[in-house]
């Protein structure tokens, strides 16, 4: 048996998929905690909303799409959405934030940033997830430098540290990375969830107890056996 596997996560930050899936992330690690370890990348589904979305979502440009992203709530009542999603302080991309939290990702890394005493995410995973809360529920444009360092600040991650990796391009390469696994790996969309080396994957609104079975599985097959079901 394994004592833990990694799990590849691939998302863009403003995916609303990938803002309803948060729940079975934070239940994955409540279930398994450190049998499995969960390495975040970012793909950049919303590089220019310009085009993707007011140009390019035949359903009424930004309005449509609002629309469309507020009838899914109905389904996952966990979460909130903000009644204005994607009218009003529209991000024009959603680079900015990867870059920061790639730059974050670097800190943590290096064991530059403390976890939590007893708190179920580091504080990177809770920069992601508040970032997210605060696109979706509090209509944040998170592109946005002042609102970045806002969260940074609130989290106690030190703003100088984290923009020091983004301008000696550290976290550019970094997010180089995630941007060549998406092109590489064929990744369809956000979020992605890819194991066993990129055996098994799993996309886009899968149910928990789908990847909870796909974890159980690896964590319980003899290491270096050949799999022949």
């Amino acid at each position: 048996m394994q004592d833990r596997i990694e799990i590849d996560y691939y998302t863009d930050m403003l995916c609303v998929w990938a803002y309803f899936a948060q729940i079975k992330l934070d239940e994955l690690k409540q279930e398994f905690g450190d049998r499995i370890r969960i390495r975040h990348h970012f793909i950049t589904l919303f590089g220019n909303n310009e085009i993707r979305i007011a140009q390019g979502y035949a359903d009424g440009g930004y309005a449509g799409y609002s629309a469309h992203v507020r009838g899914l709530q109905q389904h996952f009542p966990h979460v909130d959405i903000h009644p204005q999603i994607w009218t009003r302080n529209i991000p024009a991309s959603s680079m900015p934030v990867h870059l920061t939290l790639k730059a974050v990702q670097l800190l943590e890394k290096r064991g530059g940033l403390p976890r939590p005493a007893g708190a179920p995410r580091t504080l990177f995973e809770e920069l992601v997830w508040q970032l997210r809360l605060a696109f979706f529920s509090k209509l944040q444009n998170i592109a946005d430098e002042s609102v970045l360092h806002g969260h940074l600040e609130a989290l106690g991650i030190p703003v100088d540290e984290v923009e020091a990796e983004i301008s000696n391009g550290n976290a550019h390469a970094a997010l180089s990375l995630d941007m060549d696994d998406h092109r590489n790996r064929m990744i369809e969309g956000s979020p992605t969830w890819i194991m066993n080396e990129g055996r098994q994957r799993l996309y886009g609104n899968v149910g928990y107890r789908a990847i909870a079975a796909n974890i159980q599985e690896l964590l319980e097959r003899e290491v270096d056996l050949p799999d022949w079901c």
